[in-house]
């Protein structure tokens, strides 16, 4: 029996830091939007944000005009990020994207 809970404590642990561990390696991407109409297709820059590799969440409402970016490692960079959101309806007046530092 002490052998079972040994090994039930062990599991956890070894789940508990595995996730842990990838946490670690997660990275948050503030962008600050722009374009005069950039708040009519926040559904398109979401979209536009998740077909990039390594794009695990992104949050458009906590902060209004800026996209929370979390990434997965170092699969994509800052700039892909700001280039998939200024592709959304062409550049412009439509939207545009920085990247906070």
């Amino acid at each position: 029996m002490d052998k079972l809970r040994i090994g039930l404590v062990c599991m956890a642990i070894g789940i508990g830091c595995g996730s842990w561990a990838q946490a670690m390696t997660d990275r948050t991407v503030m962008l600050m939007l722009g374009g005069q109409y950039c708040d009519l297709y926040l559904g398109n820059v979401e979209s536009a944000l998740k077909q990039i590799a390594g794009v695990k969440a992104v949050d458009l409402k906590s902060m209004k005009r800026h996209a929370i970016v979390t990434l997965e490692g170092d699969k994509s960079t800052t700039k892909q990020l700001a280039d998939a959101v200024n592709g959304v309806k062409g550049e412009g007046w439509h939207c545009s994207a920085q990247v906070m530092k």
